[in-house]
């Protein structure tokens, strides 16, 4: 039985080391170019060169997405970026095209080569083949069921390594290969520019009446048929690893700090936990309300527990739900004075509940009820970006540790 990497996503720098401190095992991220979330701020060469220093520093692992499907156009800038990663030496590239797998091969032999969920990976032979080619790892199609990736890890060599979705967003179409952006809007979402529209609110229109829309309603608000829920199996952690995965995956590279911290966090604490013991282990309840203080649609198990049903799709809103904001992100401590060094995130006021996001430790409640300036001024407010804050809990934390209050 091996114990699953956890992967978190990276869509910035800071979000990196926000998912490092907060207990990942790798990460992956994409450039500027050539990755499937072109909305995610993205990694200069400069911020790759950071991110690779950082992850050997701290003895984890860095993946770089080169997953859209290119056009001939591409092809030239493709291989010159090719040559850059060979240089950067990352543990992985994810691709999904044939033949940006093959330029790989040839241009950057030192780098294994992970194919993406893109490439719609759905079958034992599938990943062989993957892996004759000189695939190291496959990434399991978001459409797969427990008992179909446990006979793909039956029938699959050692040597390859599985890795799973197992949070975050699922969209509506197969494994993300999605045309409608495209058809809808001009936006590509095979080369990471997806609109959404799969978000959309829809009404239905017949060819002879032009402009006479008719609602399609699930309720008063109108309908959102494409909308899924949100991907959530922090309660089937043994379930993942009896399927032998080797890579557990957190998708939000366009998600916050926040949400990388404490998803990163949550599956930390229960993958640890199950490893700790496997014949006592229970689902912590605790794990799904922290999961739902984060952005979400709702949560689903997708299909890995069958073909999902009508309640896989969310019918009332596209939005997001969003209980908490992230008030201040701990930089630094005081050992003078014994007060925490803030930076303001969101306002809020001295004398608020909030609540401490601390790495590989409960999260727990204080008041914030001595909250002064830099120059340790007593403030009545913290209504500034970016405000340099002190605080005095009684006790250092450690930095990248957050502070988040509940929403009136």
């Amino acid at each position: 039985m091996r114990k699953p990497e956890l992967l978190a996503p990276a869509g910035t720098f800071e979000r990196l080391q926000t998912a490092i401190a907060f207990g990942a095992d790798a990460v992956y991220a994409g450039g500027e170019a050539f990755s499937m979330r072109t909305a995610a701020k993205n990694f200069s060469s400069d911020d790759l060169k950071r991110a690779r220093e950082l992850t050997l520093a701290k003895n984890k692992k860095l993946y770089i997405t080169v997953n859209i499907i290119p056009h001939n156009q591409d092809l030239e800038a493709l291989a010159s970026y090719l040559n850059e990663l060979s240089d950067l030496s990352p543990d992985g590239l994810i691709v999904s095209d044939l033949g940006v797998f093959s330029m790989a091969k040839s241009i950057a032999p030192n780098v294994p080569l992970h194919i993406s969920t893109q490439a719609n990976n759905t079958n034992a032979e599938t990943f062989a083949a993957w892996h004759r080619l000189g695939a190291s790892r496959v990434v399991c199609a978001r459409e797969l069921s427990f008992d179909e990736i446990r006979e793909i890890r039956e029938k699959t060599p050692d040597t390859l390594e599985l890795e799973a979705f197992v949070h975050g967003a699922m969209c509506i179409s197969y494994s993300g290969r999605c045309l409608l952006s495209g058809y809808m809007t001009g936006r590509d979402s095979n080369q990471g520019n997806c609109a959404h529209p799969c978000r959309w609110n829809y009404s239905l229109m017949e060819e002879q009446r032009p402009g006479e829309y008719y609602p399609v309603y699930e309720n008063e608000r109108g309908t959102f048929i494409f909308n899924s829920k949100d991907l959530c199996m922090i309660e089937y952690i043994p379930q993942l690893v009896a399927c032998g995965i080797d890579s557990l995956k957190l998708e939000g590279r366009v998600k916050t700090e926040y949400y990388v911290a404490t998803v990163v966090k949550t599956y930390r604490e229960a993958i640890d936990r199950y490893f700790e013991n496997p014949e006592t282990y229970q689902t912590d309840p605790k794990w799904l309300q922290e999961l739902s203080k984060v952005s979400n649609r709702h949560y689903t198990t997708g299909f890995y527990t069958g073909k999902p049903d009508d309640t896989a799709q969310n019918y009332e809103t596209s939005a997001y739900v969003r209980n908490y904001d992230v008030v201040a992100v701990v930089v630094g401590y005081d050992e003078t004075t014994g007060d925490l060094l803030l930076e303001q995130r969101n306002r809020f006021f001295s004398g608020d509940e909030i609540e401490a996001v601390v790495p590989f430790a409960p999260s727990f409640s204080v008041l914030a009820d001595n909250l002064r300036d830099e120059f340790g001024n007593r403030i009545d407010a913290a209504p500034h970006a970016r405000q340099k804050l002190r605080l005095n809990i009684g006790q250092a934390l450690p930095p990248m540790s957050l502070f988040r209050k509940k929403r009136d």
